[in-house]
């Protein structure tokens, strides 16, 4: 009888194979991942995943609605089937990876429906041993002149069910929100990228590349594991307008057997996006900065102008001596320009690009900063008032130049569905943060830009989609809950988020999360849910090309050991290994510097502590290296006991273990040197 009972169970748990039959199959390079892709009898095109005999994503349907003509669902037949082989490796600018290999098997299918409309519609799959990705290909065609989008008809239909991690959206704060961690059949809408753990041991994370002149994709649960993409809104009712010919961004399924795979698929997002447009980009410059910013957070500072004003000339000059003095290439300064005053954040009409604050003495502090190799990184905050931002944006990034900026950091700070923006008939209209409209706003600040040899970091951004490739410029952005929640938030950023954010959102691409506070204090000496050790981490594990070390001068002046590391500690690879890592538990990572032969190591962990023994294979061979190991102290705990902090150094080879203990909310960083044979 028992036995009887386990087998239903299993059958029951198995997930269904029936499915439409196949019109086109593929394989991935090594064959690894295996597509169908199949008409059902209603002429519904429909796609399905497996790794190895393991389904993976069962026949899921796609296709479009319109708000001014009928749906492409059904009645298609397959009018033209090519195949495609490709491997290169190109170098990044910048970045984790110095090289990218881009490997995949590529199969584009051209649908026609057999209706009186005969609209054409083509679907390109790209096939990684880590993914399966596709797009939607429109030509130029009679019946489809100009597609007015009403919703996109994706499916993802997962044949295995698990746990998933997940933030949700359209919800008032953005992408700023702690992931919901439930089964996959919890799942209520979802930001992307989010990820799924199979009851198999699979991973699963849902993104999308090349996020181009389109709406933001968002990811719903119709039932079960029945998934289904949703566009973000727009104020014209239409999702997405564009004329036809035109493509839409790539829909990407990362497929690996553990997390640490699912972090080093990443690179699927950057080779399914165009390259290098700019040409010479040697004037992108990768650094650590430091800010007048951390005190507005603490409340010790304003944006306004007034007598707690943080954007003043003499402050200004003395983060500028301590950037120099430490190694610093760059001074963001917060609230230098005319527009704090009153409630900003309610119509953002008030803010000038060009005129600072007249306590600010912005064209002395520039030639003052290029004295000392340190160069001023522009604020641009707009609360999403993108018609007043468009306006003066000319003259706003040449103001930049002017004033030797090598960064402008932009900010959108506004409520979901708060965009102010320009129409067609030139009447306000608001937008969504991610919606098309902020597509072609942050893609024409980010080439105006680089026009005049500025990057950007985007905070309140649309979503990391890999175009930082096509546009190296585009240098990092927010896009989740950084350093300030611990300053102000409530609740605050708790250390298992840390450990999501890896497998979740920092999938996207770099994020500026602003570590560094080694006072481990909040807004009114509350505490930080940290120990000390784990503040270095942060820069190892949380990728961004532009680091800041956001504490105050006098945090790091009492802290001169910790302080060494965020000093030493590099912002550009040229190799990046995830070494362990469970998601939403733990993270361990080594990275090389770009074009040096130091090893840079960090971990963290959630609320439980951690023993790791982690190899050093990563090394040279019969080279030795000094290792300077900045670690949790002996009964370091994060609740109780943040601030116990240890430095050892020792002579390790690649050949050797390095054993180290995680306390509870902590880490550890390490910095390897070569010290020859």
């Amino acid at each position: 009888m028992r036995f009887l009972l386990a087998f239903l169970a299993l059958f029951l748990a198995a997930p269904a194979l029936a499915q439409s039959p196949a019109v086109a199959e593929a394989s991935s390079p090594s064959g690894t991942l295996k597509l169908s892709v199949m008409l059902n009898g209603e002429g519904r095109i429909g796609y399905a995943v497996s790794r190895g005999n393991q389904p993976v994503i069962n026949e899921s349907h796609l296709g479009f609605l319109f708000t001014d003509a009928p749906q492409m669902l059904r009645n298609f037949v397959l009018r033209d089937t090519a195949r495609r082989s490709f491997d290169e490796t190109w170098q990044q600018p910048w970045g984790e990876w110095k090289n990218v290999r881009d490997r995949h098997e590529e199969l584009a299918l051209t649908f026609q429906e057999k209706d009186k409309l005969q609209r054409k519609m083509l679907v390109r799959f790209r096939l990684f041993d880590n993914a399966v990705s596709f797009r939607y290909e429109f030509p130029e065609q009679p019946n489809l002149k100009t597609a007015r989008i009403a919703e996109e008809l994706t499916q993802f239909n997962m044949a295995d069910l698990g746990e998933a991690w997940w933030a949700p959206a359209f919800e008032s704060n953005r992408e700023e929100y702690l992931y919901n961690h439930t089964p996959i059949d919890g799942i209520g809408t979802a930001q992307t990228p989010f990820t799924m753990k199979l009851r198999s041991g699979l991973h699963v994370a849902i993104h999308e590349a090349a996020l181009v002149d389109y709406s933001g994709m968002n990811v719903a649960r119709v039932q079960d594991g029945n998934l289904k993409a949703v566009l973000t809104p727009s104020s014209s009712g239409a999702k997405v307008v564009r004329e036809a010919p035109f493509t839409t961004p790539w829909r990407v399924i990362l497929i690996t057997a553990d997390a640490p795979s699912l972090y080093h698929a990443n690179t699927v997002f950057l080779n399914l996006n165009e390259p290098n447009k700019l040409g010479d980009v040697s004037w992108v410059k990768p650094q650590k900065y430091v800010g007048v910013w951390w005190g507005m957070h603490l409340d010790t500072q304003s944006w306004a102008s007034g007598a707690k004003h943080g954007a003043t000339t003499a402050y200004t000059k003395k983060m500028i001596d301590f950037a120099a003095a430490n190694g610093f290439r760059g001074v963001l300064v917060e609230g230098w320009n005319k527009g704090w005053d009153g409630d900003w954040f309610a119509t953002g009409d008030e803010f000038s690009f060009t005129e600072p604050y007249p306590d600010y003495d912005l064209p002395f502090l520039s030639w003052y900063g290029k004295k000392k190799g340190v160069h001023i990184i522009g604020h641009h905050e707009t609360s999403a008032n993108i018609a007043n931002y468009e306006r003066q944006l000319g003259a706003g990034l040449d103001y930049a130049k002017s004033m030797d900026f090598e960064a402008i950091k932009t900010g959108y700070v506004a409520d979901a569905g708060g965009v102010q923006a320009i129409g067609p008939d030139g009447a306000k209209t608001f937008e969504w943060h991610e919606g098309q409209v902020m597509s072609r706003h942050h893609l024409k600040v980010v080439t105006e830009a680089a026009k005049r040899h500025i990057a950007i970091n985007a905070h309140e951004p649309i979503k990391d989609t890999g175009l930082r490739r096509t546009y190296p410029n585009w240098v990092s952005r927010e896009g989740q809950r950084g350093m300030e929640y611990n300053a102000w938030g409530s609740p605050k950023n708790p250390p298992h988020y840390d450990a999501e954010l890896v497998f979740t959102r920092m999938l996207g691409g770099p994020m500026d999360f602003t570590p560094g506070v080694l006072s481990l204090m909040g807004r009114g000496n509350t505490p930080i849910p940290s120990t000390l050790a784990r503040q270095l981490a942060y820069y190892v594990v949380l990728y961004s090309p532009i680091q800041m070390a956001a504490d105050l001068p006098e945090n790091y002046a009492a802290n001169p050991g910790p302080f060494q590391f965020i000093k030493d500690v590099a912002v550009d690879w040229d190799d990046s290994r995830m070494l362990a890592g469970e998601v939403g538990k733990y993270a361990v990572f080594a990275r090389k510097e770009r074009g040096k032969p130091t090893w840079f190591m960090g971990g963290l962990t959630d609320e439980e502590g951690r023993n790791l023994d982690l190899p050093l294979s990563f090394l040279d061979p019969g080279k030795r290296y000094r290792a300077e190991i900045y670690r949790d102290g002996e009964g370091a705990d994060f609740r109780t006991n943040p601030r116990a902090f240890a430095i050892d150094k020792k002579v390790l080879r690649s050949t050797d273990r390095l054993a180290l203990r995680m306390a509870p909310g902590g880490g550890f960083a390490v910095r390897l040197v070569e010290i020859g044979r």
